[in-house]
């Protein structure tokens, strides 16, 4: 979080801190972890990605893996109900989406500021992020599946299942398929969405400056910090809300 300091130089001034890593909900339990050289690092949860169906330790082997572990957030609980979000709206939103409002409120709270005593007109909001999510890659999943019922269908036939059988097989594949991932409808698109992430942290805020997503893959939140930095020293800008988020550990962003 930053601000525009008033001095001839258009210097730049950090006025408040958030955050959430792996093994560190706040700054101050990283600054905690960083002096006494914790490592984060563990196997891949079963549930963030299966190693059975993905691990392989020959690097050129296709459609896997050669790592096993990875830093992982823990813990982590968004309260929609407290921050009045509608159920429908949080499930059908990528959990990216929740924890940079969690932290932007972190940082806000830390600056010293509440919902009522932002600078709401000039303030804004800038997220380093690529991709948004695989939480959102996960429920574009359920609107594929006419290709895996043609899929099964093909398959199906190819063994000479009878029609009756294959009409069966491709029911009951639906009803599992479609069962995990929340219906289709008004929040989706929003939801999965990057651009929205900063949307959101306005919207909860009420502010006014606009807000807005910069990508620059690995290197998005410096990007952000300098965008955020050349706005408010243009003026256009009193008051930034600035960082990055990125929880993607599936297999489009490790196979």
């Amino acid at each position: 979080m930053t601000n525009r300091s008033s001095i001839a130089n258009e210097a730049v001034a950090v006025i408040g801190i958030g955050c959430w890593y792996p093994d560190a909900p706040n700054p101050a339990r990283l600054w905690e972890n960083i002096l006494s050289r914790r490592k984060a690092f563990r196997r891949l949860p079963e549930h963030r990605l299966p190693l059975d169906a993905y691990f392989d330790p020959d690097k050129r082997a296709p459609d896997k893996t050669y790592g096993r572990k990875a830093a992982v957030i823990d813990g982590f609980r968004f309260d929609w109900v407290g921050r009045r979000i509608p159920r429908g709206t949080f499930e059908g939103t990528d959990i990216a989406h929740w924890l940079a409002l969690e932290v932007a409120l972190q940082a806000l709270d830390d600056a010293g500021y509440g919902r009522d005593t932002l600078p709401r007109e000039r303030a804004g909001v800038i997220v380093g992020n690529t991709l948004t999510g695989e939480q959102s890659r996960s429920l574009s999943l359920r609107v594929r599946w006419p290709f895996v019922e043609r899929a099964i269908r093909a398959a199906a036939n190819s063994e000479g299942f009878t029609a009756a059988a294959t009409d069966t097989l491709v029911g009951s594949t639906q009803t599992y398929f479609k069962s995990v991932f929340p219906p289709v409808d008004e929040d989706t698109l929003a939801g999965s969405l990057s651009n929205t992430i900063a949307g959101r942290i306005c919207n909860f805020l009420d502010l006014q400056g606009g807000g807005y997503i910069v990508d620059g893959a690995c290197a998005s939140s410096l990007l952000a910090i300098t965008t955020a930095a050349n706005v408010l020293s243009s003026r256009d800008l009193d008051l930034a809300l600035v960082g990055g988020v990125d929880i993607s550990l599936d297999p489009f962003e490790l196979v």
